[in-house]
């Protein structure tokens, strides 16, 4: 992956980290009810579904490239097609919402963990996006493992950093959101029709 793929990529990945979807409203949820601190064990369980379903969705695109090398440029044209209507639905969303609780209930770590896992891993959106979004930035002359290194580090430490970030503003969060979140989801939005419509012919 050349630098200047890689930084398109963290772009992108920025932008689909502010994009409305289970994990961030769950770290929204956890923070306004169980604090941040706590709210790390689910940041910690999404992190790793991020990674199991970005390793599905790269190496079963690896798979298909040994068999069919030239699927590469259907699969960038189709997942072209699929961030913009992604991009779309993005746009004319509603804000994220979330009633916070003023009774503080507890759960375990362990039971937080499970929930960010789960929230990440059966979202079949979730495999679906990531089938559309990392044929643009996969290079077939290149090695996919270190590929698959590069993109899952660099998009779980930004999830992780924003959730975390998410957590400890929760309750200061939520007025602004209601406020301001249609703005996020248009810009969000209009991110991913931006890279549906320019990657396939570029990269």
């Amino acid at each position: 992956m050349t630098l200047d793929t890689w930084l398109v990529f963290l772009v992108a990945a920025i932008g689909l980290s502010f994009t409305p979807g289970p994990n961030g409203l769950l770290a929204l949820t956890h923070g306004a009810l169980y604090g941040a601190r706590r709210t790390v064990f689910t940041v910690l369980g999404g992190a790793l579904g991020f990674l199991i379903v970005i390793a599905v969705a790269m190496f079963g695109i690896g798979a298909l490239l040994t068999v069919f090398p030239d699927l590469l440029v259907v699969l960038k044209w189709v997942g072209g097609a699929y961030l913009v209507y992604l991009g779309v639905m993005v746009w004319r969303a509603p804000a994220i919402a979330v009633a916070a609780s003023t009774d503080r209930p507890t759960a375990s770590r362990w039971s937080l963990f499970q929930q960010g896992l789960l929230a990440a891993v059966t979202n079949p959106k979730g495999i679906l996006f990531f089938v559309a979004f990392l044929p643009q930035f996969i290079d077939p002359q290149r090695d996919l493992v270190v590929q698959f290194a590069i993109m899952a580090s660099t998009f779980i430490v930004i999830e992780f950093v924003f959730e975390l970030v998410v957590a400890a503003l929760s309750q200061s969060l939520q007025p602004v959101l209601a406020r301001a979140g249609r703005w996020f989801n248009r810009a969000t939005g209009g991110l991913f029709v931006l890279i549906g419509v320019l990657l396939p012919w570029q990269l």
